[in-house]
């Protein structure tokens, strides 16, 4: 009997080891925040979603030690989570599962039109040759692109609690989008003026901000990518940029993260997941 005894407490204990050592499942969901674009080398089984093997899900991925499903999409909506963005492309959700234990995402900059904004307040010229974005949104005393993001951030709380619902037994974490422009921005190397460029980081910045508190209303962990951008902005250096400017130096797309940057928000990723599972 006590042999028999022992033995079974041997076995559960090699079995409490094996599954302790199992690698965390990760599913990463987003858009071209997470999927970067045209960063080398490019994901073969995401052509049409433009996705590369070197944005920040695989960097955090790896310093975890976790199996990843990497589903981010460039272009993405929140309607692509649920819906296929491409034929033969699934929706984003049907990747979560009972089974997954970490969920990464990035949305929302397609949603509230902000990339599409950005490039709408491009001046190669200096002042007063060309009109201010800034000037148009807020006309009449409301700030339209923050009245978007505003009515926008309660869909992202239906994003969480989707998650929660396919995948129960997972840890969310929201990852924000990052420091694009330094104050009053760098015209004429980057286009725009320094009142849009205000104006547009001010808006990515408000984006983040409720990407943020919907994480923490639904019990998600929030990265901030802004802080560990400073310094390697679009106004940085070539070699010191971590997100692209509206010309790019180094493979990525315009006004998108480059291989630094994902490695940075990878580790960013990781560390918050480190700390969050201690």
């Amino acid at each position: 009997m006590r042999i028999a005894l022992a033995t079974l407490l041997v076995t559960g204990a090699l079995s409490a080891a094996a599954d302790a050592a199992e690698p965390l499942e990760y599913v990463a969901l987003g858009d071209s925040y997470a999927a970067a674009p045209l960063v080398p080398p490019p994901d073969p089984a995401a052509p049409l979603c433009v996705r590369s093997l070197a944005g920040y899900p695989r960097v955090a991925a790896e310093a975890l030690g976790a199996r990843l499903t990497d589903v981010s999409c460039s272009a993405a909506t929140v309607g692509h989570l649920s819906g296929s963005p491409y034929p033969g492309t699934p929706p984003q959700y049907d990747a979560l599962t009972p089974g997954t234990d970490l969920v990464s995402v990035t949305i929302g900059g397609n949603d509230t039109g902000l990339f599409d904004e950005a490039l709408r307040c491009v001046n190669i010229l200096p002042p007063p040759l060309g009109t201010s974005c800034a000037e148009r949104n807020t006309a009449g005393g409301t700030d339209r692109v923050a009245a978007r993001i505003d009515a926008w951030a309660p869909v992202f709380a239906g994003v969480l609690d989707e998650i929660t619902r396919r995948a129960p037994n997972a840890e969310i974490f929201v990852v924000g989008y990052g420091n694009y422009f330094r104050a009053d921005g760098c015209h004429p190397v980057q286009p725009f003026w320094k009142q849009d460029a205000n104006h547009l980081q001010g808006a990515v910045d408000h984006l983040s901000d409720a990407l943020r508190r919907m994480a923490e209303a639904h019990g998600a962990a929030f990265v901030d990518t802004y802080t560990l951008g400073i310094g390697h902005d679009t106004c940085a250096a070539p070699a010191d940029r971590y997100i692209e400017g509206v010309a790019p130096t180094s493979p990525a797309a315009p006004l998108h993260p480059n291989a630094a940057g994902a490695r940075a928000i990878g580790g960013a990723l990781a560390a918050a997941v480190r700390a969050g599972v201690a």
